[in-house]
């Protein structure tokens, strides 16, 4: 087997970015055991559990084995023609199945391999808690999840390692001891069996541990996060212009051209809308050159969410060859989103909303990228007065928990709760506000979408809820959904109807 190389660097800028650290394997040799332990070791060190080390290995590592075992049952079974979802053919097979497997190994994980089963190790690191997912492609039955529920009930009469050996080892499946030295060590680091879960998915069997972050460290995120926000002098509220307009639109008396007035007085905001009104999104027959036609063509929502991506882009800037990148790529993440919501919701308000919260989705990162030095020392001595080690002022500035910042700067320019969630959700799209789901998937579609062009993660690092929210079910129909917006963008901007 090929020699599997740690790339620090590269585990590092995902967890800061918020995707998640993915590991496939079909039968997870010992050379991949190490290879697991290397990245958890890492990855432990930049959520601040490293002391958890030993511990948290170990369970993931544990997993990994009944995933494995699990995935033996399935061609074990199959050779012996047993059906493994019935009661009496599950009880016949696992009569014998340890020994005849573990004389024969290397026979049943090549029968593994050949039927693409696989054992998958997910890694996510969020503002508040590490999530760590085992998840293999052979759904649990009824027996399985059964015996899984029982041990964990189970587990709760033992108080200590030495008192489960004793009471709880037999040799039918290794009696589930392994659930219940992992269930003990979760309570020996101030954890219980709740932070532990093993469920169905339609094709997967997914064991998951939830891990919540110190609060002591969540409350140093969050209250710095805050400190950068409000000390962030070169964030005023946008131009006067631009308010004047949207007090304008929220004036049910002000006519179209006393708005299209106002709105002319801006060039570059004026060539914005012009743009967009005559884009292929409107499919009008003619050109429109008058403002006050593309006021009524576009509608008071559209001109909204113009004047807040314009506004944004005013006072965040472009002056530098990072922010610069960071706005193309806000660009691509909006035109994937606005495609991806035409092609699969048709809905005329979420196409509005899913277009800016796009443009808008990394503003936090924009913020961190040119920090001002008067600021950073501002926040070094309040980190100092805080007591907050200067690791986590280091973490936030390369980007961990830009999405928290962003929407904080959202909620600062009074956008509405809509566009705050989009910026604050689009890398946790599960935990955002059920009325909201729709347009942070979206987003999160299509941030995923443009790391996954290049190459930074898999399909099987997307969450299977928004791949289910747009009808995506397999690698395939993820590429052919890639092909269309990558060949729509460059018919766009063929046509100059995005700006890159």
């Amino acid at each position: 087997m090929q020699k599997l190389i740690i790339d620090e660097t590269k585990i590092k800028k995902a967890i800061l970015s918020g995707l998640p650290l993915t590991v496939t394997t079909s039968t997870m040799p010992r050379e991949v055991e190490v290879y697991i332990e290397q990245i958890m070791t890492i990855f432990l060190k930049y959520a601040e559990k490293e002391d958890l080390k030993n511990y948290i290995i170990y369970s993931v590592l544990e997993l990994a084995a009944n995933a494995k075992k699990a995935n033996t049952k399935r061609v074990y079974f199959a050779e012996r023609g047993l059906d493994i979802s019935d009661d009496y053919d599950y009880m016949k097979g696992m009569e014998n199945f340890k020994e005849n497997t573990l004389a024969n190994i290397s026979h049943f994980l090549q029968r593994q391999e050949e039927a693409g089963l696989y054992i998958r190790l997910i890694l996510l690191l969020r503002e508040d808690l590490i999530q760590i997912e085992i998840r293999n492609n052979s759904t649990a039955v009824r027996a399985e999840l059964n015996r899984i529920r029982d041990k964990l009930s189970n587990s709760r009469q033992y108080n200590s390692l030495d008192e489960a050996f004793s009471l709880a080892l037999d040799d039918s499946e290794g009696a589930g001891l392994g659930l219940i030295i992992l269930v003990l060590m979760l309570r020996k680091i101030g954890l219980n069996e709740d932070c532990f879960d093993i469920s169905n998915n339609e094709e997967e069997t997914v064991a998951r541990l939830t891990i919540p972050m110190d609060q002591v460290n969540v409350e140093n995120i969050s209250g710095l996060s805050q400190e950068i926000v409000d000390g962030i002098d070169s964030l005023p509220q946008f131009p006067e212009n631009i308010l004047e307009i949207q007090r304008l639109l929220n004036d049910p008396t002000a006519g179209i051209n006393t708005i299209a007035r106002q709105l002319a007085r801006d060039p570059a905001l004026t060539a914005d809308l012009l743009r967009i009104v005559n884009s292929a999104q409107y499919m009008l027959t003619k050109r429109v050159e008058n403002i006050a036609e593309a006021v009524v063509m576009v509608g008071i929502r559209g001109i909204k969410n113009l004047l807040y991506s314009y506004g944004s882009q005013l006072i965040l800037g472009s002056d530098s060859a990072e922010k610069k990148e960071l706005w193309e790529h806000s660009y691509k993440t909006a035109f994937y989103a606005y495609n991806i919501v035409d092609k699969f919701k048709r809905n005329i308000i979420l196409l509005d909303s899913a277009y800016v919260s796009g443009i808008l989705h990394d503003m936090g990162k924009i913020i961190l990228s040119n920090i001002h030095p008067d600021l950073l020392n501002k926040i070094r001595n309040f980190c100092a007065k805080k007591n907050i080690p200067d690791y986590t002022m280091e973490y936030l500035s390369s980007g961990m928990n830009h999405a928290g910042i962003g929407a904080l700067i959202a909620e600062k320019w009074n956008f509405p709760e809509e566009l705050v969630a989009a910026i604050r959700y689009h890398h946790n799209p599960s935990a955002a506000p059920k009325d909201y789901r729709n347009l942070v998937d979206s987003v999160y579609m299509a941030n995923m979408l443009c790391e996954y062009e290049k190459g930074n993660v898999l399909f099987e690092q997307f969450e299977t809820a928004p791949l289910k929210n747009f009808s995506i079910t397999s690698k395939q129909q993820l590429d052919d959904l890639l092909t269309h917006l990558t060949s729509g963008l460059r018919r766009a901007k063929e046509k100059q109807e995005v700006i890159l």
